[in-house]
């Protein structure tokens, strides 16, 4: 790596530094938007208190108008008391409510929650609303303001019912399939002459308050999304940090998901969603026990005459890649889901890399029965074995540049004055040239390891293999570790401090003064004077990525501290097993032969000699140009 491309990184990390200092808002304006922050809280609350109220009065005097009126269409369904009706299979345990005929809780069995209970619970009680809306000629029928007769209950199967005046009725039938698969339809029995004759849809308000069930508020709120996916296209989820609405007036959806970062509930409709699906996402503040309100309301098929009933299906259980493909197949729709979207793997280079690669691996390792912690070094390890030949011969090129110094020293010395810096580097580069090195590969170890580094940057935090898994003293691999924590939030650090980010951020900064120090070797001149001044600011990319990932996954920061580990150790074995005199000799010997004959000169040095030259030569045609 040269000196421009290290005056590059240290520029790019100095200028997102800078921003974020320059962009710290003062205590006075933290207090001032604290205080406005705090009354468009409170303006927004008592809005929603009121339209709450005002939604519920609304609700409480329809039903008392048609509970007063005997002719209404579906009089019988709105008096009743509420019973719940649980389904269970292996992976699952179900809660139907016979008020509104719809899920009520879900359970997903065998995952721990935040609070050490055996199992998840998903959402409960008023966390999860599902209502079907069917507008007819005289009533607009509201399935949660109905009770249903449940009928043909099983542990696996039922059956809610809500009789009509006149022998109609909405039907709701469940069936819970073996894993994490629910299936389920309305239908509208005898209840055609009730409808528009041209009324083919009806309306779905879904919402559900997201739980959190990780220790990490901040970084599970950061992977729990609404994420949807566009019939015949691919996903796409609202913004995780802030409040977001969306409107796709042009798309129709396959799905629509409440995700959390390592549990889903995905809503699935056999005929889609129809075009101008609304979207709503709320985060929800730390310490509520919530992450997001999640909203949606849909529109899908609906036949009036009962001859065809509404089909849907919920995936409701982990975001586990191989297993989501496995209950995918169970779907009765003959549709490409592409619910391992679900799991987010990066954008198309690292995705390729995770889908690939990484999974595949991570499945083989963890068949050995090893430990997670162990997992992750062992990948750390293969990958290191596969890019040593690309790293060794990498570090090669730096060491015959380094053997080279003395050398070029005194080639250049001529060259000292700034506006000689040209005829400098031609100069080294004739020689890089006439040696056959290239001052360029020392940059490919950087270029090897990013794409893995920010793959592996996407697939721990999706892992749920990491969740609840301890190695050493860190007792979960999914969060942070804490070795301190505290009750108030400090700026840009949070509350508490992770050790295997300390551990990551020191290796990082033991790494780059190796680096440092190997640049400074084979830099000639006025190079290695600028490297002097150079040295305290690389060392402010470990201290930013503390702030950065303080907050992260365990495994995440001990895949990184491993990985640099294990890059230092191979650059000090290089080191230590690099003979100098040796390969200078080499150089020499090359160096003669390309002398006695320039045309076997090749390589990456001799293509920059050859475009400086030609850059050279096109300055001087414009200096004798602007002299005429």
């Amino acid at each position: 790596m040269n000196r421009d491309t290290l005056i590059g990184f240290v520029l790019i990390g100095l200028v997102l530094i800078g921003y974020s200092w320059w962009s710290q808002p003062s205590q006075e304006q933290i207090e001032a938007y604290q205080r406005q922050q705090d009354s468009i809280a409170m303006a927004q609350k008592d809005a929603e208190t009121k339209a709450l109220m005002a939604e519920q009065e609304r609700k409480a005097q329809a039903e008392a108008a048609l509970q007063g009126d005997s002719t209404a269409l579906f009089f019988q369904a709105l008096n009743g008391q509420a019973e719940e009706i649980v389904l269970k299979n292996d992976k699952l345990q179900l809660t139907f409510s016979t008020k509104g005929g719809t899920l009520s809780k879900a359970v997903i069995l065998g995952f721990e929650d935040k609070d050490s209970a055996e199992n998840v619970t998903l959402f409960d009680g008023e966390d999860q609303q599902m209502n079907f809306l069917l507008a007819g000629k005289n009533d607009n029928i509201i399935t949660q303001n109905l009770y249903f007769t449940p009928s043909d209950a099983t542990d696996r199967t039922l059956t809610m019912t809500a009789p009509a005046q006149g022998g109609g009725s909405i039907v709701l039938k469940y069936e819970l399939g073996d894993d994490y698969m629910l299936h389920f339809s309305l239908t509208a029995n005898g209840l055609s002459g009730q409808f528009a004759p041209n009324y083919q849809q009806m309306d779905i308000d879904w919402r559900s308050r997201a739980r959190q069930q990780e220790r990490g508020f901040m970084f599970e709120n950061r992977y729990s999304t609404l994420t949807y996916k566009e019939k015949d296209g691919g996903t796409d989820y609202l913004n995780e940090t802030s409040e977001k609405s969306e409107t796709l007036d042009e798309e129709r959806l396959d799905w629509v998901a409440f995700k959390n970062q390592f549990f889903s509930a995905v809503l699935i409709s056999k005929d889609d969603f129809a075009q101008g699906a609304r979207l709503h996402s709320t985060p929800q503040e730390k310490g509520s026990g919530y992450l997001k309100d999640y909203e949606a309301q849909l529109s899908t098929a609906f036949d009036p005459t009962g001859v065809k009933a509404s089909e849907f299906e919920m995936y409701i259980g982990p975001n586990d890649f191989r297993l989501i493909k496995e209950v995918e197949e169970q779907s009765r729709f003959g549709k490409d889901l592409d619910l391992e979207q679900l799991v987010y793997l990066g954008w198309p280079l690292f995705r390729w890399i995770n889908r690939w690669f990484t999974i595949y691996v991570f499945d083989w390792l963890t068949s050995w029965g090893f430990s997670m912690g162990i997992v992750l070094i062992l990948i750390t390890l293969l990958l290191k074995a596969i890019t040593f030949p690309m790293v060794k011969k990498s570090y090669m090129s730096s060491a015959k540049m380094r053997v080279l110094k003395p050398k070029l020293e005194e080639a250049t010395k001529q060259y000292d004055k700034p506006e000689d810096q040209m005829q400098k580097q031609q100069a080294m580069m004739q020689l890089y040239a006439q040696y056959g090195v290239s001052p360029l590969s020392g940059c490919l170890p950087m270029l090897i390891q990013m794409p893995i580094w920010i793959a592996m940057f996407n697939f721990v935090p999706n892992a749920i293999q990491l969740r609840r898994e301890s190695f050493l003293w860190i007792d979960d691999l999914s969060t942070y570790d804490p070795i301190v924590e505290w009750s108030t939030n400090i700026w840009l650090i949070g509350d508490h401090l992770s050790l295997t980010c300390i551990l990551f951020c020191v290796s990082n900064i033991l790494y780059s003064y190796m680096t440092m120090r190997q640049q400074k070797d084979q830099m000639v001149g006025q190079q290695a004077e600028q490297m002097k001044m150079m040295q305290w600011m690389m060392y402010l990319m470990p201290v930013m990525f503390f702030f950065m990932f303080n907050d992260y996954s365990a495994g995440l920061n001990f895949y990184y501290f491993i990985s640099l580990f294990f890059s230092a150790a191979i650059m000090w074995t290089l080191r230590k097993t690099t003979n100098d005199e040796k390969l200078l000799a080499i150089l020499e010997a090359r160096y003669k032969e390309n002398k006695n004959n320039p045309k076997k000169q090749s390589g990456l040095a001799a293509r920059l000699e050859a475009m400086q030259k030609q850059a050279e030569e096109l300055q001087r045609q414009r200096q004798n140009g602007y002299k005429k």
